[in-house]
């Protein structure tokens, strides 16, 4: 936990001046995710950077807590919430273990490009789980290796060690699809929706229903 966030905290200047790279792809992540939640939900956002989606999504639910491991994320996050006005919206430095994330179950719980940075992600999928009321949705769009790998994932997975070993990217667990998909089966969901958003193996967007 302390090495991730030291590597977001960082980038985080960096990464929050940076531009989405498919915004196309973006857009309908969004719409599919706000096709799915309701105006009286409160939400929860795991991993939410500095705060762009979170605050995009805001207005279709009730309440929205979004968290990310790093401070200067968070930091970066509340200032932009400062700025929107966004009243329904709460930014708060933890983890997934976190016990301030426990109380109240949540109606949505949502991770974006977050799932391939996870290093047991059976451990983390249960954790969503007990987070949730009975029949509350985890919505989720992060990398798994597509079946077949394209060149272009190939390549990815050529380039990522290198940048690793340069310190310009972070921990990445490489899994397919189909095991991604039966881990968050396992962990006491119901798959409702998978689809690829964006490039095969880029955005894996799964929407799961907790049973």
């Amino acid at each position: 936990m302390r090495d991730a966030a030291t590597f977001w905290d960082g980038i985080a200047e960096r990464y929050a001046a940076s531009k989405v790279s498919d915004p196309e792809t973006y857009e309908l992540t969004l719409r599919r995710t706000a096709e799915r939640l309701r105006p009286l939900d409160r939400a929860l956002e795991i991993g939410c950077g500095t705060g762009t989606t979170a605050l995009r999504l805001a207005p279709s639910v009730a309440s929205l807590t979004a968290t990310d491991l790093s401070g200067e994320m968070i930091r970066i996050a509340e200032g932009r919430a400062a700025e929107a006005g966004a009243q329904n919206v709460r930014l708060l430095r933890a983890g997934l273990s976190d016990a301030a994330l426990e109380g109240e179950p949540y109606d949505a719980v949502l991770a974006f490009n977050l799932l391939h940075l996870l290093e047991d992600l059976p451990a983390a999928a249960r954790r969503v789980r007990a987070l949730l009321k009975p029949g509350g949705l985890f919505i989720s769009k992060s990398a798994a290796v597509p079946s077949p790998q394209p060149l272009s994932f190939r390549l990815i997975r050529l380039v990522v060690p290198v940048m690793q070993a340069l310190g310009k990217a972070p921990a990445v667990v490489f899994r397919p699809v189909a095991e991604v998909q039966a881990v968050i089966e396992a962990a006491g969901f119901s798959l409702l929706a998978a689809e690829d958003h964006g490039a095969p193996g880029r955005g894996r967007f799964i929407v799961a229903k907790a049973v």
